[in-house]
């Protein structure tokens, strides 16, 4: 469903949109009305990230309204579904797990990949119910999981099965968050590895057994991407780049107070602010010079570190079946465009 959020006017994240406008100041007047969109769209997970907070704080509507551009936003689910609408061209930003961001570049959709939400922590795990007498990974085999395939909760489950050896000896079920909470209410699953919010409701008669921290410290790291349709991009860079300090702006109010951060996130999550603040801390939310350090995206003159990630998953997601080929290091190199974020910097 498509919806524009309402004005949200608090004194804090008002005070850090109007200091955006001024850095946005000198790429507002060089902008030509030629290439100016009327409006933006936006597909969005429900989770608490940077983009949340902006969206939540209805950052990026006074961001472009300022611009008379319209933004609007669809929530998917999963990248299955936001990959279908960027190729049919009816979204313009997607986020999701970069192993969709993988999927969307093996099959050939015209996208780049121009910023890091976060990289993934304790925001995901693996929830088993309490009393079950299942305390390690190991102790699944014989057993009922279910995670969304293709996501970066998929990747990690796998991962975290083939380090306990058991990865040909449980029965993985392929479901979508909501229906994985409603099987988990209905008994008929012994597992589940998603991510908040969906994770906290498992939580809530269940245990963390492993997260996405520790099969990070594995080798295996996941982040939710934000990619952007080359067809647009390539008329709007400035406008791209608008897009990406908004998300700034919305780190911001997290780093700057995150008890507002996660109050204003817990209202459109329909969660406590206590939840929102300790799923907020599940994850490393990067500013935009760390983006763009060796260890993440690099730079457009280096590649950074995380395009070897990226090929790293995508050489396993061929192996499972995800995809037919995992493209060369290259591709992955090109498919990062660190760019927009070096154009924020230069402002």
């Amino acid at each position: 469903m498509i919806f524009k959020r309402n004005k949200l006017r608090k004194s804090l994240v008002m005070t850090t949109v109007l200091a955006a406008f001024t850095l946005v100041g000198c790429s507002q007047e060089s902008e030509t009305e030629a290439n100016k969109p009327s409006e933006i769209t936006i597909g969005y997970l429900r989770v608490p990230n940077d983009e949340m907070v902006a969206l939540s704080s209805g950052i990026y509507e006074e961001y472009f309204d300022e611009k008379g551009i319209e933004t609007n936003f669809i929530v998917f689910d999963s990248g299955v579904d936001a990959n279908k609408a960027l190729t049919s061209g009816s979204i313009d930003f997607a986020s999701m797990g970069n192993t969709n961001g993988i999927i969307a570049l093996a099959n050939g959709i015209e996208v780049e990949l121009i910023w890091l939400h976060e990289i993934l922590g304790e925001i995901e795990g693996l929830a088993v119910r309490k009393e079950s007498g299942i305390e390690t990974v190991s102790d699944l085999k014989g057993k009922k999981i279910a995670t969304t395939f293709a996501s970066t909760s998929h990747y990690s489950l796998l991962q975290a099965l083939d380090n306990a050896g058991i990865a040909e000896d449980v029965e993985l079920l392929d479901m979508q968050t909501m229906d994985i909470v409603a099987a988990w209410e209905r008994g008929d699953i012994d597992a589940a590895y998603t991510w908040q919010p969906s994770l906290g409701k498992l939580l809530e008669d269940g245990e963390m057994i492993i997260s996405s921290a520790e099969v990070a410290e594995m080798g295996h790291k996941t982040a939710n991407v934000l990619l952007a349709r080359k067809e647009f991009s390539e008329f709007n860079p400035e406008i791209v780049a608008d897009f990406i300090e908004a998300t700034i702006v919305g780190g911001d109010v997290y780093r700057n107070d995150a008890a507002e951060a996660a109050m204003t996130v817990s209202k459109t999550l329909e969660i406590t602010a206590d939840e929102a603040l300790s799923q907020m801390a599940g994850s490393i939310w990067l500013s935009p010079e760390e983006e763009i350090a060796k260890e993440y995206l690099g730079t457009s003159e280096q590649s950074g570190d995380f395009s070897k990630v990226m090929k790293e998953t995508g050489d396993f997601l061929e192996d499972q079946g995800s995809i037919s080929a995992s493209p060369e290091q290259a591709a992955y190199d090109e498919f990062i465009n660190p760019r927009y974020i070096e154009m924020v910097l230069e402002r």
